[in-house]
């Protein structure tokens, strides 16, 4: 995510913590430096323009503190700056109305907006324990309905009976109606996409927003269009209330133009990001901990939170009591390598973590197998009880048996040992406080890839 733009930024930091004092040319030339790195990332040209000229007084009015460099300094100002343009803090749906809260989902065909509908109605019932019914308004595309149907069947979700031949005004009178007396909490309009902007289009949606009154009407945007996802931003909000947006594909985003233009074009907060197509792989949109994956600091506090989500309390006590203990058993082993693959496997996890764009160019040059966790996993599932227990035990002969049961060979039953043997080391040294089991822990240790391999 977004690593066209760190790249260019951290080009453009690199100019600074190569001088010890700042003076108004070396600003010009960095901040040039940063501008130009905003644009070629498809930031609109009013943002960048305006992210210059509030950064740059900054730059020239701050005195360089005698324990910090200009470069520190200056990363400092550029964060703060990009949080703010970003939207400052987290933006939560409205849900403080009487029930039902209505939200009209809008946006072009082909965004993800009907996957991004059965998504929010997702988040809503599993992470804020809402009761939500999803109707589709969306007669044009063939098999639309049954799409959003599909979706709402295979994850639980409710959805409104499709009935034939009615208008999209008069299918939702029906869904007002059904939820009026089912008493969902929340309803979800999938509204009708098109190619691109056309009056009719724009005509029922007015017409729609008129009819339902929605709470919310959220923009779903395909963040790979850049520029013009912007653009359509404005264009709709000429004839609907967007109140905010979800920006999809944002996992093959690498420049980030998108979601750095729109709140400052368009006043609308972004609220969440779709990070994939999986039905769960919606996030919460946080200004701040974008802004770190941006300027190369990862986004520690996200990664834990998905770690963490799947997680039954009891396990979370478990594990924290062996770990206190320094006791690090296969069976934790096989835990983690289960919650490394649910947020995204290795290169999930590398991304979020802090230091990672400094050693971009070994992570690719690596060729990290996203496999080897499967290839893990089977190597633990055949081991004995005792052998996860007591990995001490596990000699030439358990070896190859473990090998041929997990349809791998011993060298790698040997690494992953030897893994363990180094993590089960790190966490004796940690639960006795040790200061050098935290070496490297802020970013990631130069031997960190050929441990991974």
């Amino acid at each position: 995510m977004f690593e066209n733009l760190t790249d260019k930024i951290e080009s453009a930091f690199s100019f600074f913590n190569k001088i010890t004092r700042l003076d108004e040319k070396q600003a010009d030339e960095g901040l040039r430096k940063i501008r130009q790195a905003l644009l070629e990332s498809d930031v609109a040209l009013s943002v960048t323009k305006k992210f210059i000229e509030d950064v740059k007084p900054k730059i020239i009015g701050q005195e360089v503190l005698k324990s910090v460099t200009p470069g520190q300094m200056i990363i400092k100002i550029v964060n703060d700056e990009l949080i703010n343009v970003l939207g400052s803090e987290k933006s939560d749906l409205n849900l403080e109305n009487v029930p039902p809260v209505k939200i009209l989902v809008v946006g072009l065909q082909g965004s993800g907006k009907t996957t991004s509908t059965a998504k929010l109605g997702h988040f809503l019932q599993k992470k804020l324990s809402k009761k939500v019914l999803m109707a589709s308004l969306d007669i044009y595309r063939p098999a639309a309905q049954q799409q959003l149907e599909v979706l709402g069947t295979d994850n639980d979700i409710k959805t409104l009976p499709i009935m034939d031949g009615q208008l999209p005004i008069e299918i939702s009178k029906r869904a007002l109606n059904a939820v009026s007396l089912s008493g969902e909490d929340v309803v979800i309009f999938d509204t009708a996409g098109r190619t691109q902007i056309d009056q009719q289009m724009m005509m029922e949606l007015r017409q729609l927003e008129n009819e339902i009154q929605p709470h919310e009407i959220i923009l779903v945007a395909d963040s790979l269009t850049g520029q013009d996802a912007v653009n359509i931003a404005q264009e709709f909000q000429k004839t609907v209330n967007l109140s905010s947006i979800i920006l999809t594909r944002i996992d093959g985003d690498g420049k980030g133009g998108a979601a750095l233009s729109m709140k400052a074009v368009t006043g609308c907060p972004i609220k969440f990001l779709a990070t994939g197509e999986k039905i769960d792989q919606l996030e919460t949109f946080h200004p701040d901990r974008i802004a770190n994956r941006i300027l190369g600091m990862g986004d520690v506090v996200s990664l834990v939170e998905k770690v963490a989500e799947d997680l039954e309390q009891e396990k979370i006590e478990k594990i924290e009591e062996d770990l206190k203990k320094g006791s690090f058993t296969f069976d934790t082993y096989l835990q983690q390598i289960r919650q490394m693959k649910k947020v995204g496997g290795m290169s999930g996890v590398l991304s979020m973590m802090p230091g990672v764009s400094k050693i971009k160019k070994q992570i690719d040059e690596s060729n990290l197998d996203e496999s080897l966790l499967n290839k893990q996993e089977a190597i633990i599932l055949s081991m004995t009880q005792n052998e996860r227990d007591n990995p001490k035990i596990i000699g030439g002969s358990r070896k190859k048996r473990i090998a041929n049961g997990s349809g791998t060979d011993i060298s790698m039953v040997n690494k992953l040992l030897k893994q363990h043997k180094m993590m089960t080391n790190v966490m004796k040294k940690m639960s006795k406080g040790g200061r050098g089991a935290l070496q490297g822990l802020d970013g990631i240790p130069p031997d960190f890839l050929n441990n991974l391999k």
